[in-house]
C-alpha cells in the first residue's frame, strides 16, 4: 500500500464546518479518504457538506477521537503542523522533507498528518505526541495560514509524492503509537517506583526515553515485548518496593 492508503488526516480541536468541509473536498482532491477529528471544539458540523464538493463520502466516513492520542492510535508515524519556528528543543522540517518521511514511515503502516485548530493550532504539548514537526515557510506580513489551505498545500505534496515515489512495505509492520504509549505508562510506574524518576517532576527523562523510542523505529512485535517485560518489571518492583 501506498501514501495515498496509510495517511490518515487528523484535524485537532476543529470549531469551523466551513473548514472541515474545505479539508474533506482537498482530500478528494488527491486520492486521500481517512479523516478523524479529535476533540473537536464543537460535534455540529451540518454546514460541512455545503463546502464538502465531491468529499462527501470522506465525511461519512469520518470518525471522532476524544483526544490525540486516541487519533493516533493505530499510526506508526506522526508529523504536526506549526506557524511557529522558535520551537523547545525541536526542530522542524520543510513540507518537502515532511512529506517524504511520511512516505518512508508508511511502509511500515499508518502515518498521521496532524492539523491544529483554527484559533491556536497546535501546543508544545499537543506536538510531543508527534515524532515530528513541519512548519510551511509563509511571509511575515501573515505568517499562519488557514486550516484548509495548509491541508491543501500539504496534501498536493503528499499526493505528488506517493505517485511518484512509491514506497515497497517493510517486512514487518511498525509499532503502533498506541502500543508504545501503553509502553510509556509502563515504563512511568516501574521507574517512579524503583525510584528512578523525579516524581515531582517525571517527565522531562521520560519524554527523552519516548524519543529514544520513537527513533529506533521499534516493529509491533518488538514494542510488544518491551511491554511485556515492563509489565514484569513493574510487578517485580511493586514487590520489592519498600512500604512507605
Amino acid at each position: 500500500m501506498g501514501l495515498a492508503e496509510q495517511l490518515t488526516v487528523v484535524l485537532h480541536q476543529t470549531r469551523s464546518p466551513e473548514n472541515l468541509g474545505a479539508v474533506a473536498r482537498v482530500m478528494a482532491n488527491f486520492g486521500f479518504s481517512r479523516l478523524i477529528l479529535s476533540d473537536p471544539v464543537t460535534y455540529s458540523f451540518r454546514g460541512a457538506e455545503r463546502l464538502a464538493v465531491k468529499g462527501e463520502t470522506v465525511l461519512d466516513r469520518m470518525a471522532v477521537a476524544r483526544d490525540l492520542p486516541e487519533a493516533l492510535t493505530d499510526c506508526v508515524y506522526a508529523i504536526g503542523t506549526t506557524s511557529r519556528t522558535q520551537l523547545k528543543g525541536r526542530t522542524y522540517l520543510t513540507p518537502e522533507e515532511a512529506v517524504g518521511r511520511l512516505a518512508q514511515e508508511s511502509a511500515r503502516g499508518r502515518v498521521a498528518l496532524v492539523l491544529g485548530g483554527e484559533q491556536r493550532g497546535l501546543s508544545d504539548e499537543e506536538l510531543a505526541h508527534c515524532a515530528e514537526v513541519l512548519v510551511i515557510p509563509t511571509s511575515d506580513v501573515q505568517p499562519s495560514m488557514n486550516l484548509a489551505q495548509a491541508a491543501g498545500v500539504l496534501l498536493y505534496l503528499c499526493g505528488r509524492e506517493g505517485a511518484t515515489n512509491p514506497v515497497p512495505p517493510a517486512l514487518e509492520p511498525g509499532a503502533r503509537i498506541g502500543t508504545l504509549n501503553a509502553l510509556s505508562q509502563r515504563m512511568r510506574e516501574a521507574m517512579l517506583t524503583a525510584q528512578f524518576l523525579n516524581p515531582q517532576a517525571p517527565e522531562h527523562v521520560l519524554h527523552e526515553l519516548e524519543l529514544t523510542l520513537s527513533r529506533a523505529r521499534l516493529t509491533q512485535r518488538e514494542a510488544e515485548l518491551w511491554l511485556t517485560a515492563f509489565k514484569h518489571l513493574e510487578r517485580a518492583v511493586k514487590r520489592g518496593a519498600p512500604t512507605p
